[in-house]
């Protein structure tokens, strides 16, 4: 399936500050291993989301369900049109000018996954630790910080929850209690697949001083299941950075390469010396 021109994104041009300044925008997107479809129908998308990604234009795009390698995919779809890539994932999806930073959360017979973190802003070293509540779920946070333009810097960190509400709570906690540690003060940013499915979560985050991000309007914005969204699983969830904008590009084409919609947002940073 070819992507261009991309028209069915709906995304408007990033932001600028009144001054000329840009506005950061992040985006977060769980692509599913870059392949959809089951059995005989499987087909890979991996291609079809480095063009989706690069549409973005966004400084920052926290990725989930990313893999590091698989062979037995990799096997599968080596004759296919375009085949699989010879570059891991992040590193194949991270559009011109960024650079990909990538931990693993789980390891199976034939590879791993994990998040990844794609940003055009200097990113320093990743921290990752193990979020997993059970063994049947292997679940990590991946956080680094990254330097804005006027001088701040931003901690960031992609997570991917679980699949239980009770894990999920736990899971929360586990992550709030870790960023009291290592990211007490100053401007932060939590991205990713909660999969909340019951909007259990905001008031554990917001305890915290993290509050979700929403549009101007206040409504949420559904991403889950991709085909006909009702579902908000994937959000944002910020200190000391103000949502000005969000978005989520919908159409056949992003219906087809994930099960879930990539959420997209227009954030103003702190003002230099603020």
């Amino acid at each position: 399936m070819s992507l261009p021109p991309l028209a069915s994104s709906l995304l408007p041009p990033a932001m600028r500050r009144p001054e000329g300044g840009r506005l950061l925008r992040i985006a977060t997107y769980n692509i599913h291993k870059g392949v959809r479809g089951l059995g005989p129908a499987k087909r890979l998308e991996i291609h079809n989301l480095g063009a989706a990604v690069a549409a973005f234009d966004a400084d920052l795009i926290a990725l989930q369900e990313v893999r590091r390698h698989n062979h037995r995919e990799a096997r599968r779809f080596d004759h296919s049109r375009f085949g699989w890539p010879a570059q891991e994932q992040a590193d194949f999806l991270a559009p011109a000018g960024h650079v990909a930073a990538y931990r693993s959360n789980a390891r199976t017979r034939h590879g791993e996954h994990g998040n990844a973190l794609l940003s055009r802003l200097p990113m320093g070293e990743p921290l990752h630790r193990d979020l997993s509540d059970h063994r049947f779920e292997q679940r990590g946070l991946l956080q680094l910080p990254v330097q804005l333009p006027g001088g701040h810097l931003l901690t960031v960190v992609v997570v991917h929850f679980g699949l239980h509400h009770a894990g999920r709570r736990r899971q929360a906690e586990r992550l709030i209690a870790h960023l009291a540690e290592t990211a007490p003060q100053g401007p932060l940013l939590v991205a990713g697949d909660f999969n909340d499915w019951g909007e259990k979560l905001d008031p554990v985050f917001a305890a915290a001083g993290l509050q979700r991000a929403r549009a101007p309007d206040g409504a949420r914005r559904a991403t889950f299941p991709s085909i006909a969204p009702i579902f908000a699983l994937d959000r944002f969830y910020a200190r000391g950075l103000r949502c000005r904008a969000l978005h989520v590009p919908r159409g056949l084409a992003w219906a087809r390469m994930s099960d879930h919609l990539p959420l997209v947002a227009d954030f103003e940073a702190p003002a230099p010396g603020g």
